[in-house]
């Protein structure tokens, strides 16, 4: 069976969705049909932020909110000036989906439930009458002179325009490979270090705003840092990953940090603070409150860490013990051995050369009539909403491209 079609989308992710939908509602002559290998469309905006969706950020400005991507800040400036979190926002509401903003600038739907993003897109897919067709994985791609053909392994599709939404999908990237494109090959982004250290055992669930550096590295990133019962996480670990992501591949994971528990006080200024604690403190236990904004079971463990007795009072350090415990607090190294996924939601640095993708439109440099929208390309953000913004700018661009052709 040949089943004809203006445009077919191969991926039903966030990023084919919108394509497909704003596709219609600007032409609705426009036949244009999703193919989804799986038996389930949406999978990543269901369990996105914890089962809420986190459908972007609220950074306004283009120019800022492309600092947030590792890979693709020069590429996306372009595509947020034509459409960026606010249009989002706009998009949504008039999609009868009102979103609201948290103290850390993500967004979500009022209704707190990513159910109400899928059944707004299956919603306007129905109405619009596109095609959403599960379980076809699709096994070739040929083009001929005026169409492209599509073999999934139940039937065959023609369209005169293919839009690639499939996000990282090794299969199709070898395919897309075959027919020219390079990719750059994929290493995780976004993870959290395994760290096995006295200093932090028994820790979890306390968290300390902190920078982090990668020894022998230009490395570095500052935010909450969160210990877990595997070592490290929270945003600065995330974040340092995501800019990381292929240096630390090239590490295999394997490497040291140095941790500034105080984040933007000097070994210099700490070392200050110390010695007046002494002087003011003197028959206090070191031990017994944090004088910094830190946990006060890490500073214990920071205490304990510098040679420094449970009981010992504040006149009782020496000068040794003082700069042990300026040491510890402003420049810990820690070894990292190995990595964990950060939730369910992988992320991977890689993808199509994005010098091989026009960003006024979203088409192929190699093959016209070929787009691309979403992490199929070589873009990846740090968590908070970016991946997403990344998603619906592009549908939204390939969207009033593939028409304007």
């Amino acid at each position: 069976m040949n089943s004809k079609y203006d445009i077919i989308i191969v991926g039903g992710g966030a990023a084919g969705f919108f394509a497909a939908i704003n596709i219609v509602e600007n032409n609705p002559k426009t036949k244009v049909c999703i193919l989804e290998r799986g038996q389930e469309v949406l999978t990543k905006v269901r369990i996105s932020g914890g089962g809420r969706c986190n459908v972007t950020h609220a950074c306004f400005v283009p120019n800022d909110l492309v600092k947030f991507y590792p890979r693709g800040e020069k590429e996306l400036r372009g595509p947020f000036h034509q459409f960026c979190s606010g249009d989002t926002i706009d998009w949504f509401e008039k999609h009868g989906v009102e979103l609201k903003i948290e103290d850390d600038g993500r967004m979500f739907p009022v209704s707190n439930s990513s159910q109400t993003i899928i059944d707004c897109f299956l919603a306007a897919t129905k109405k619009l009458g596109i095609d959403v067709l599960t379980g076809q994985s699709v096994q070739s791609i040929f083009k001929s002179e005026d169409y492209w053909k599509v073999e999934t392994n139940h039937e065959t599709f023609a369209c005169k325009k293919i839009i690639m939404t499939t996000g990282s999908n090794p299969k199709i990237w070898e395919m897309l490979q075959n027919l020219g494109h390079s990719v750059v090959e994929p290493v995780p982004s976004l993870f959290t270090f395994n760290i096995k250290d006295a200093r932090i055992k028994d820790l979890m669930g306390l968290s300390a705003v902190a920078s982090v550096k990668v020894k022998n590295s230009k490395l570095e990133a500052s935010g909450p840092l969160l210990i877990t019962h595997w070592g490290m996480s929270g945003p600065g670990i995330l974040r340092l990953s995501a800019w990381g992501a292929r240096e630390l591949a090239d590490k295999k994971y394997q490497f040291a940090i140095v941790v500034n528990w105080l984040n933007d006080k000097t070994f210099e200024e700490t070392a200050t603070i110390l010695r007046e604690l002494k002087l003011e403190h003197s028959k206090k236990a070191v031990s017994k409150k944090s004088p910094f904004d830190l946990p006060n079971r890490l500073w214990e463990s920071i205490v304990l860490a510098s040679q420094i007795d449970a009981e010992s009072k504040w006149a009782d350090l020496t000068k040794n013990q003082l700069t042990n415990l300026t040491n510890q607090l402003t420049n810990a190294d820690f070894q990292v051995n190995g990595k964990s996924t950060f939730k369910e939601e992988f992320v991977t640095a890689g993808g199509i050369d994005l010098k091989e993708i026009n960003f006024k439109t979203m088409e192929s440099k190699v093959l016209p009539s070929l787009y691309f929208a979403g992490e199929i390309v070589n873009i990846d953000a740090i968590t908070g909403g970016f991946n997403f913004q990344n998603a619906w700018t592009s549908g939204f661009i390939v969207a009033n491209s593939v028409l304007e052709n």
